[in-house]
């Protein structure tokens, strides 16, 4: 699997977030997105999963270019924000089940609880939301990493508000995914040691 980009430009009104970007990610590869807020590391990611439209330059997947918000684009592709979409009336268990859904992966409700327990989440799977800290909230959202079916992860600071122990099971499993032959690219300010190849590309704001 390959996903290049070729000569990518976005724009926010009158300044420019990037322009002439280009790049190559293969199989197994990770890139981490460096640059300071507002330089554009999370427009780049919407890029990638088909929710913003580029002004310009080419996305290409396997050699086959990708049309601006096309279906094929959404179904290689799992992105996270650096928001929890979680609901908070519903338990850590259900906001997994019904995240899966909405990948269209259908897995068994024991492997599930199992995803949990695996990311310290045990004995809060049956509790709503709403009473999750911030960081056993993305405990849940690593357990629908871990759970993921799809080659393409695009990963907007996955890292916030884990503790030492949350941003080693993250390592752990992008780690696993990049081995399976996955490929992911993160945004993320703080450093991350990944056992697996690791590129980065920094974002540099430039006035329009």
């Amino acid at each position: 699997m390959t996903l290049s980009a070729t000569g990518l430009k976005l724009s926010r009104g009158p300044r420019r977030l990037f322009a002439d970007l280009s790049f190559t990610l293969t199989a197994g590869h990770a890139l981490l997105l460096r640059g300071a807020n507002g330089s554009g590391k999370t427009s780049l990611l919407r890029v990638l999963a088909g929710l913003t439209v580029a002004d310009g330059g080419e996305l290409s997947w396997n050699g086959e270019r990708w049309v601006a918000l096309c279906a094929g684009q959404r179904s290689v592709s799992l992105y996270l924000g650096h928001i929890n979409a979680l609901k908070d009336e519903l338990t850590a268990a259900e906001n997994l089940a019904e995240s899966l859904a909405f990948d269209g992966v259908a897995i068994a409700e024991n492997l599930q609880q199992q995803s949990l327990n695996s990311m310290g989440l045990a004995n809060r799977h049956h509790l709503p939301a709403r009473r999750l800290s911030q960081g056993q909230k993305r405990r849940v959202g690593l357990a629908r990493l871990a759970l993921a079916r799809k080659p393409l992860w695009l990963l907007d600071e996955p890292t916030n508000a884990l503790d030492a122990e949350g941003v080693a099971l993250f390592s752990a499993v992008v780690a696993r995914h990049l081995q399976q032959g996955g490929m992911a690219c993160i945004a993320s300010h703080l450093p991350l040691t990944i056992a697996a190849p690791v590129h980065e590309l920094t974002l540099g704001e430039v006035a329009g």
